[in-house]
């Protein structure tokens, strides 16, 4: 009997010419779901006949409730090597095996910089008026060189971003729980002596912390009201690390000079969502990790990964 495999989210419909499925494409029949599918109920009746469901990053959350309603699944192949929404005991106690990928660090800075940069340079609003016949010049930029940009984290991406600041000629700061002056000495930047110091002095703020426990809502209203302001922040990581409402009441009432967001609290963002409309933010629709070569990683090992559980030798294993 042929199986069949889900690859779920692929709004782009890309999953399929992203990756060489030949060598799989004997034994399983692949099957595109393009619109997101948010309630588990939904979700469970699309995937109740499959064997093999492909995930992107934590878009989908696997709970036991879920996976106790599939009993075919066998194979969960999450894009990345860490997902914090599968529910890894219920997994093992259906029966699943559950793969991972490499993901590149790369996508993720780039998007941050292109945020960044187009909230200094008031790129939009300028590009806005310029097709529409409005004002010539309309803005005035923020200059970046001798600016001080502050990061809250300095891992695999922060430090990528740390590096494309220091570039410019901006002075680096950073803060994390567990970051040490050695760390910080080791990627060129100084360490923030505290969260609340780091941002009460910095010009443009960017989040890359790994969400959980310690950092959820670790920027509420007071941390907020710290900032100058004539600053910008700028959240590429995860939603739930800023109190979505303390933010949106920041950018209404002009108490920072914008924000650039890549991450939601809901995804897809709803049609009448405040974040469409608020002012002072430009918002892209998680593209962080949305980029050719990310692709070709994700789905070209997706396809490694199932084919090596057909060999009854699995790779990347999580849990």
């Amino acid at each position: 009997m042929r199986l069949r495999c889900a690859v779920l989210d692929d709004y782009q419909n890309t999953a399929t010419g992203s990756a060489d499925w030949t060598p799989v494409q004997d034994r399983v029949d692949v099957v595109s779901f393009t619109r997101h599918l948010a309630a588990e109920d939904e979700l469970a009746d699309a995937l109740v006949g499959f064997d093999i469901a492909v995930t992107l990053r934590e878009r989908v959350p696997f709970p036991a409730s879920l996976l106790d309603r599939l009993p075919r699944l066998k194979l969960l192949v999450a894009s990345g090597m860490r997902n914090s929404v599968i529910d890894y005991a219920a997994a093992e106690r259906n029966g699943v095996t559950i793969c991972g990928t490499e993901s590149s660090p790369t996508p993720p800075v780039e998007l941050t910089w292109a945020l960044l940069l187009a909230l200094a340079r008031g790129v939009v609003t300028e590009n806005d008026a310029l097709r529409s016949g409005g004002p010539w010049q309309s803005t005035v930029g923020a200059d970046l060189h001798g600016q001080r940009l502050g990061l809250l984290g300095l891992g695999k991406i922060g430090s990528r971003v740390a590096q494309v600041g220091l570039a410019f000629g901006m002075e680096v700061t950073a803060w994390s729980q567990n970051l040490t002056k050695e760390r910080a000495d080791e990627v060129g930047v100084q360490l923030a002596p505290a969260k609340e110091d780091l941002l009460r002095g910095s010009d443009f703020v960017s989040i890359h912390l790994v969400l959980g426990d310690r950092t959820r809502g670790l920027l509420g209203a007071p941390e907020l009201a710290l900032l100058k302001p004539t600053a910008y922040l700028v959240n590429t990581s995860r939603a739930a690390l800023v109190d979505q409402d303390a933010l949106l009441a920041a950018l209404h009432e002009g108490r920072i000079a914008g924000a650039g967001v890549d991450v939601f609290d809901t995804e897809p963002l709803p049609a009448d969502h405040p974040m469409r409309t608020a002012p002072r933010l430009l918002a892209t629709p998680h593209l962080g990790y949305v980029s050719r070569n990310n692709y070709l990683r994700y789905y070209g090992q997706a396809v490694e990964d199932i084919e090596a559980y057909l060999a009854g030798t699995p790779v990347r294993l999580l849990g």
